[in-house]
């Protein structure tokens, strides 16, 4: 009996050959790929990574709420509140709040020049909590208090962010 006569075209391991099978007169394609023991190894290579890499991302989450915070606060916030007194004068006060960036007051002093609004919503802290106003200030005299009571939402504690050292 003689031997069939097989062709093989050699190729790069993931890509197809084929082999020509001379009993039958067929072409057969057999697809080359990885063995699990390969793909096991990638997982756990991918698995090391991920391990070394997250304990540098844990705890950025907080550091970025606070970097939004004082940008509110020192920027966003603090813009509005610097326009509306260009406008009126004074600064809203205590009871009218920072509601009165978006509203014209109604309450006294009702500001006679009011040309809002001058921020389009009222924003929250990270922590979904209103921004604190105080004007006239307790530790800004002569302008406001405006500050985030943090992450725990309690005022006068360690993780305040506010206007004032």
């Amino acid at each position: 009996m003689e031997e069939p006569d097989m062709k093989e075209i050699p190729s790069d391991r993931g890509a197809r050959f084929r082999i020509k099978h001379a009993a039958s007169r067929t072409l057969c394609f057999v697809e080359a790929g990885f063995t699990l023991i390969e793909l096991m190894i990638v997982v756990i290579i991918i698995a090391g990574l991920a391990a070394m890499v997250a304990p540098r991302l844990v705890g950025r989450t907080d550091q970025a709420k606070r970097a939004i915070a004082k940008a509110d606060i020192s920027s966003n916030l603090s813009m509005a509140l610097k326009l509306y007194y260009l406008d009126n004068g004074r600064y809203p006060t205590t009871d009218q709040g920072l509601a009165a960036l978006i509203d014209a007051p109604t309450s006294a002093p009702v500001p006679a020049k009011w040309s809002g609004p001058y921020l389009e919503t009222l924003p929250e802290d990270p922590w979904g909590n209103p921004y604190k106003y105080r004007y006239p200030g307790t530790s800004n005299k002569t302008t406001y208090d405006l500050y985030s009571a943090g992450a725990d939402g309690i005022e006068e504690t360690d993780d305040d962010i506010k206007n004032w050292k």
